[in-house]
């Protein structure tokens, strides 16, 4: 196997035309002949490049608009094959198939094209038939032949060939094969995606998940693991999305934990200002108020010491006085979907402080996936988007919670369905003041979340606790009354919980006996 090819012929058929005409000119530099179709072609000649249409080439016409040009032996042949191969070579001779040593394809947008909301139909047609094919073809011959799906990738071939007089490399042909076989494989990955949408699908026999490498990260949870975070093609405000003004890179916790306080601050309509402060992936305080500054200071008082190097996702856009607080604590990251000239100027004085701006926030009640590996396989479920509303809860209890405690209430179990599970929150006044998160049972959850808001009391310089005259949220079911009980002792006044035990009787008639009010949600949001 020769190691390096001299490209003679190249056959560019592209939608994405970035960089072509320069990519294609260095081509015409080195003496290669150009093949090409529809508006590739018209492109290229309209830069003053001579070309031969596809249609020349193979002797056969382009049809059905568009549908049959590339899908011929001429081409096919020309990109499979095998060089110095006599059966091949014989077989190329008798049928007038010339060689091509350059393939430049990228696909129908597809994928954008769905992200439009498009018609089902312009979603079909923008279906790529031919381009694969030939991509597979020619990386699948890339002993002698150089493919490129990308035009990010053109300058390490206008590089290479510079180098060569002209010739490309087997290590080059190699790394962009692997590349195609990727870009066919995301391709496809994305057009099942959508029909199992389309067909309301929700466990198609094969899944297939497509993204795009947005950075290589320095290692994963810890310094031993490798780690990448990847794009999908979801449009979803986010980490994702977010641009990044200052501070290093970001590692792979940091981007776990911004996502974490992004869907949940993204819980809190933009009308109302909302803070979230994040520590490995659980909540360390939440809280809305009047201003965002009013609402971040809530927040950090719920677990002032747990915030130190948090992340803290904001729901507008930062102005300078919440960025003026910020930045008296030490933070790893703020997310939020914008911020001022001046908040931006005031975090810059933060060199180690990442700035992220998203440009929208996320809706909370959108479809999508969630993905989470296990030992040979993927656990695959739709994303927790139920919402709980005032109209769904059922007041249990012979007390009903007051105007006050019900919107404490539904506070409170937004936060818990972000807190992993076994959750208990404790909130007042649109606040958390005390969470329990992730403990094998809920009665120490509740506990934990007890002394958690008296350690936030004496920190206050309050007594005794944060939690007296709070309702207490838990993200499923009390199993027994003790975890009741525990908050009922730790001051709590009011209940949200879903509901749904055996012993849901036992549980109302503890909550009667202490005159608390109680009510039922009917959905749980366990977090694992």
């Amino acid at each position: 196997m020769s190691d390096q090819v001299k490209v003679r012929r190249a056959l560019l058929s592209v939608s994405d035309k970035t960089g072509l005409i320069e990519f294609a000119r260095t081509l015409a530099s080195h003496g290669v002949e150009l093949l090409s179709t529809g508006g590739t072609a018209a492109a290229l000649k309209g830069a003053g490049l001579t070309v031969k249409d596809v249609s020349e080439f193979t002797g056969f016409p382009e049809m059905m608009d568009g549908r049959l040009k590339t899908l011929h032996p001429k081409v096919h042949g020309g990109l499979l094959a095998i060089r110095g191969d006599a059966g091949h070579d014989a077989a190329a001779k008798a049928h007038g198939i010339e060689a091509i040593d350059l393939l430049v394809a990228n696909l129908y947008p597809f994928e954008a094209t769905v992200a439009a909301g498009s018609a089902y139909n312009h979603c079909v047609e923008n279906i790529d038939i031919g381009g694969p094919a030939m991509i597979r073809a020619a990386a699948k011959n890339h002993a002698a032949v150089t493919v490129v799906v990308a035009p990010d990738d053109y300058a390490r071939v206008i590089a290479e060939m510079a180098g060569t007089l002209g010739a490309t490399t087997l290590g080059l042909r190699t790394a962009l094969a692997a590349k195609a076989y990727a870009r066919t494989a995301a391709y496809d990955a994305a057009i099942s995606t959508w029909f199992a949408g389309e067909l309301g699908e929700t466990a198609p026999a094969w899944r297939t998940f497509g993204a795009t490498l947005a950075q290589e990260l320095r290692y994963g949870e810890n310094p031993h693991q490798s780690a990448a975070f990847y794009r999908t093609t979801e449009r979803r405000a986010g980490v994702a999305t977010a641009v990044q003004h200052q501070g290093k890179e970001l590692s792979y916790n940091n981007l776990n934990d911004t996502d974490a306080a992004f869907e949940l601050v993204a819980e809190f309509d933009a009308d109302t200002p909302a803070v979230a402060i994040i520590k490995h992936a659980n909540p360390c305080g939440v809280a809305t108020n009047t201003s965002l500054k009013a609402a971040y200071m809530a927040a950090l008082r719920c677990d002032s010491v747990s915030a130190f190097g948090g992340i803290i996702a904001l729901n507008r856009t930062i102005d300078a006085t919440a960025a003026e607080e910020i930045t008296k604590v030490f933070t790893e990251v703020v997310i939020a979907p914008d911020a001022t000239a001046e908040a931006k100027a005031i975090f810059a004085t933060k060199k180690n402080l990442r700035l992220l701006t998203t440009g929208g926030l996320s809706d909370r009640r959108a479809g999508g996936l969630t993905v989470r590996s296990v030992a040979g396989g993927l656990l695959v479920q739709s994303r927790d988007n139920g919402i709980v509303d005032a109209a769904d809860l059922k007041v249990v209890t012979r007390r009903q919670p007051t105007p006050e405690e019900l919107a404490d209430l539904l506070f409170a179990f937004k936060v818990a369905k972000h807190v992993k599970s076994n959750a208990i929150v404790y909130a007042k006044d649109g606040a958390t003041v005390g969470i329990g998160a992730g403990q094998m049972s809920r009665i120490d959850s509740a506990r934990i979340a007890a002394w958690k808001a008296a350690e936030a009391a004496k920190a206050a310089g309050l007594a005794p606790s944060l939690a007296k005259g709070a309702v207490v949220a838990s993200d499923a079911f009390f199993p027994f009354a003790d975890g009741l009980l525990a908050a009922v002792e730790a001051g709590a006044v009011a209940v949200i919980q879903p509901g749904g035990s055996l012993r849901d009787d036992e549980v109302i008639k503890a909550a009667d006996a202490h005159g608390i009010a109680m009510v039922f949600t009917g959905m749980r949001h366990f977090r694992h």
